[in-house]
């Protein structure tokens, strides 16, 4: 492969799904190990404070995708028909732009039943699709790679209610799929730069990582969840707002804010329950064994671009489209909640020379810079419609690099099946969380600094009107600035 200094830079992308912030042993996660993501960052620029534009999958990645927020792009729910024609993908810009690109993993734009509707201009000349392990229809190359090693998919993942556990051995997992795929994709070799993204299914549940990982975690060992007595009544006040419960049963009946009990499969509503009411301690270990199992596949991509000398000339992003809820607060899994183990997400690049090594950044930065920094990267025009605010600069050592923005935002709006329809906003200005629902009237505010953890909403438990007002007059500003006027204007009327 051409080598020249001007020469553009390679991409890989390796995005998991469903990865909370804290959940990395060098950014002071001690009960986990993730040497090769710590390896990343040594020698690049951890964002410790990136925040998700949704709490759930598909608008989330829509956002990454197009630099976009949810107000503009309209891809709001999971399950959606299909991707907007009038949307621009960062992929596609890339390889108008000459790049070669590929996806191995999931893409979910649009709804994955019977195959995912791909967008017109995907820009991937290489697209290995495989939307969940388990998944049984059409297209899968995660399947077909499994019946060329002799495995029987139907075996490996024999049971869809399966919550927290086993799952199939190492050498079968889906990231062991999209690694071997990956080195084939890299090792392709041409004169033209090419951009991979590796998208991942785990720790998305269900929980089930290879029993050799998960051996390697024992839950009592581990730290329970963030919880307080308190949050019993404060998710009762938040009892209409959807959020999805791995098994109703479980949880048992719900109170609803007047404190009668509802029927526990009644999939609206949930409550907060005593984290060792389900055992939340195993659950963070197949977790974290889960991201140990990541981990070390992405390592194997790392050391195999210095095997074939390419670690120099690769930008390398690591992330997740949102977080969960791991038992906090009395909840797993995700749903319309703001919280930060839902929001907040890993998020690292590396470049020798490029980007700086070592930053642990505080700064406020949002998943929708992620495709203008791809861009700016790779020097190709941001174009107009994106709103995102590239971090390439910053990352090669101008400006404070503890700022960037001074709100983020992230919406849910009607974005799961089976539920009431919700929309609610959450803005956050690094200390203080606004949190509005519209069909059920509610509001959440947080002040993280004597309450990192929002146990403490402020307005259940009193908030002064002027501070009230504030708030309100910065989130809904913030939140208007994320609708786009539009088609660029061209004529006077």
């Amino acid at each position: 492969m051409t080598k020249t200094a001007a020469r553009r830079p390679n991409i890989l992308w390796f995005c998991t799904d469903q990865q909370r912030w804290d959940t990395i042993a060098a950014l002071g996660n001690s009960e986990i190990r993730t040497p090769n993501i710590d390896r990343l960052l040594a020698r690049g620029w951890a964002f410790d404070r990136a925040y998700a534009q949704a709490p759930v999958c598909t608008p989330s990645r829509a956002s990454m995708m197009t630099g976009r927020y949810p107000a503009s792009h309209h891809v709001m729910r999971n399950g959606n028909d299909s991707f907007p024609e009038t949307e621009q993908l960062v992929t596609g810009l890339l390889a108008d732009a000459g790049y070669r690109c590929g996806l191995i993993g999931k893409l979910h734009l649009s709804r994955q039943a019977k195959g995912e509707k791909r967008p017109d201009h995907d820009g991937f000349e290489t697209f290995l699709w495989n939307p969940q392990p388990a998944y049984r229809g059409q297209g899968s190359d995660y399947h077909d790679w499994l019946a060329e090693r002799g495995a029987d998919h139907a075996a490996l993942f024999s049971d869809p209610t399966k919550f927290c556990g086993p799952g199939a051995p190492e050498d079968l997992n889906q990231a062991a799929w999209a690694t071997d795929r990956s080195l084939g994709f890299i090792s392709a070799g041409s004169d033209d730069p090419w951009f991979l993204m590796v998208n991942l299914f785990d720790p998305h549940p269900p929980f089930d990582p290879p029993q050799n990982f998960l051996d390697r975690y024992d839950p009592q060992t581990l730290s329970p969840p963030v919880w307080a007595e308190s949050d019993v009544a404060a998710q009762a006040f938040m009892a209409d707002i959807p959020f999805q419960s791995p098994h109703l049963d479980v949880f048992g009946p719900t109170p609803d804010r007047n404190g009668a009990d509802v029927p526990a499969n009644r999939p609206a509503q949930v409550a907060a329950k005593p984290p060792e009411s389900f055992d939340a301690r195993a659950v963070k270990a197949a977790y974290y064994a889960m991201i140990e199992n990541l981990d070390m596949r992405l390592g194997q991509i790392l050391d195999h671009l210095e095997e074939t000398g390419q670690a120099e000339d690769t930008l390398v992003v690591f992330g997740s489209d949102h977080g969960e809820m791991l038992g906090d607060h009395g909840l797993i899994y995700k749903g319309c909640r703001f919280y930060d183990g839902l929001v907040r997400v890993p998020l690292v690049f590396a470049l020798p020379g490029r980007v700086r090594a070592g930053v642990v950044s505080q700064a406020l930065v949002e998943l929708v810079d992620i495709a203008p920094t791809l861009l700016d990267a790779a020097g190709i025009a941001v174009p107009q419609a994106m709103q995102g605010c590239s971090l390439w600069a910053k990352m090669g050592g101008e400006g404070d690099p503890d700022r960037h923005k001074d709100m983020v935002i992230s919406e849910f709006n009607d974005s799961q099946s089976g539920f009431r329809p919700e929309h609610g906003v959450m803005v956050f200005d690094g200390r203080w969380k606004s949190c509005f629902y519209e069909s059920a009237g509610l509001m959440e505010v947080y002040d993280q600094q004597p309450d990192p953890h929002e146990f403490h909403n402020l307005v259940q438990h009193g908030i002064a009107p002027e501070l009230k007002a504030d708030i309100l007059d910065r989130h809904l500003r913030k939140w208007l600035s994320t609708s786009d006027a539009g088609p660029v204007r061209t004529g006077t009327s």
